[in-house]
């Protein structure tokens, strides 16, 4: 068989060295491309970004990975310490866990659990347990870890039981969807309310300017605890944890939109004087247009950097409040709301895993601001 010719370069690429073929390819890419490029270089940014997309998948699906109900309670099973998986047994790849036994301590009559492991519980994946809703829309009970439903007193608690004998794990999922999903949503607002103001300040000057400078000042004046502390005592005790939500998401909203404004006034003092912001000036853009079409997106790139170090800050916001019990309110269920389990001392000394949600919070903020470091890097690429 005879062997296949060699492809032979175009004359371009014979005239150009490697360098400037590479240079030929910067100079024609996108700033979407460029901000890509740079931000994949980010080794430590890329791993944090792949731990967000696994926390958002539970938001999304919180049933799916809980493997009891999370409100589901047992008063036998209160305070079960944590089942740590066992991957292999007799030498081959069997997860299972440790069975529990309980004794009641005669002086203190409270149940004292303690790891048995004659009794070795199998784990399974992709088993089925309660009834749920996909997104709320599609039925279903499959879930992805859980106990053999073979034996009738198996038990997997991964992260322990609390003062009720609700597993801690599948609370978790849950309280993971809540926080992460307000510190998203309140960031998306302030993002608004910072761009259109910052914008509007920016562009317009003169007294809208003033007006809104000072508005800012006055809210950056304000003591931020106090006012939280106000602000969501004065929410109705009568109120589902719906409203709940929606509320702790605007007050956060309200409070955080005034840094982002403050540099969205300074991008669009140096913008307006652009060639291209006049040219759509003379084509008869309305100036509405010209701020979200045109102004704007010359630094998205800076507004999601900013935004992604801004959700952290909503995340602890929201925790804070929640912990101590001014901002979403049991039966909902937020990081914040799992740690006022651990505000006792004496549970804290008898169920320590109580403060695995106060790890996962720190994880979360670890990683938002890693991934906005990168971005921040990555956003201006000419820069460099």
């Amino acid at each position: 068989m005879a062997d296949e010719p060699i492809p032979t370069p175009s004359p371009e690429e014979r005239i150009l060295p490697a360098g400037t073929r590479a240079e030929e390819r910067v100079s024609v890419a996108s700033n979407w491309q460029l901000v890509w490029w740079r931000f994949r270089k980010h080794r430590l940014a890329l791993i944090s970004a792949v731990v967000l997309v696994v926390f958002y998948i539970v938001v999304l699906f919180p049933d799916f990975f809980a493997v009891l109900d999370p409100e589901e309670t047992n008063e036998r099973l209160t305070f079960i310490p944590i089942q740590m998986i066992h991957l292999f047994r007799d030498g081959k790849l069997d997860p299972w866990v440790p069975g529990i036994a309980g004794k009641r301590n005669p002086v203190t009559l409270r149940m004292e659990w303690t790891a048995d492991e004659t009794l070795q519980n199998r784990v399974r994946f992709f088993v089925h347990g309660y009834r749920y809703k996909i997104l709320g829309l599609i039925p279903s009970d499959l879930h992805l870890i859980g106990a053999d439903s073979s034996k009738k007193d198996s038990t997997l608690f991964l992260l322990g039981t609390d003062r009720l004998g609700r597993d801690q794990w599948s609370r978790l999922m849950f309280g993971t969807r809540t926080s992460m999903v307000v510190g998203l949503v309140a960031v998306a607002l302030s993002v608004v309310l910072g761009v259109l103001l910052g914008g509007v300040s920016g562009y317009f000057g003169g007294v809208v300017d003033v007006f809104i400078q000072r508005l800012i000042e006055l809210l950056q004046s304000l003591p931020t605890i106090p006012i939280w502390l106000a602000m969501t005592a004065a929410l109705p005790q009568d109120w589902r944890p719906e409203q709940v939500f929606f509320a702790i998401t605007i007050i956060l909203a309200f409070i955080g939109w005034t840094t982002l404004g403050r540099e969205v006034r300074g991008r669009f003092l140096s913008l307006r004087e652009e060639d291209f912001v006049l040219a759509a000036e003379l084509a008869g853009c309305s100036r509405l247009r010209i701020i979200t079409r045109h102004m704007a997106p010359a630094f998205m790139s800076h507004i999601i950097a900013a935004s992604t170090l801004a959700i952290p800050v909503m995340i602890i916001n929201e925790t804070t409040l929640s912990f101590l019990g001014l901002g979403i309110r049991p039966p909902a269920i937020s990081w914040g709301v799992l740690l006022q389990e651990a505000q006792n001392i004496q549970t804290i000394a008898l169920a320590p895993w109580l403060l695995t949600p106060g790890l996962v919070v720190i994880v979360a903020v670890l990683a938002f601001n890693l991934v906005g470091d990168g971005l921040r890097d990555a956003a201006d690429p000419y820069g460099h």
